[in-house]
């Protein structure tokens, strides 16, 4: 993936978390483990965003 698409994805994961808290707030939320998992690939994303930063990662080309 690219920038652009890990920004995207990074945002609507964060959409989903904070609606999985407010789900869990009104004890709605039938999956609690589904907190931890967006966490921690929120994480990974932001972790390739810092290497595309940093210049560790570059972005290659699709075929």
């Amino acid at each position: 993936m690219n920038q652009a698409e890990l920004e995207n994805k990074l945002q609507d994961n964060l959409d989903a978390l904070q609606n999985l808290r407010f789900q869990k707030s009104l004890q709605q939320l039938e999956n609690p483990l589904g907190i931890k998992v967006l966490r921690r690939e929120n994480a990974q994303i932001k972790t390739v965003l810092r290497e595309f930063d940093l210049g560790l990662r570059t972005e290659r080309s699709e075929k």
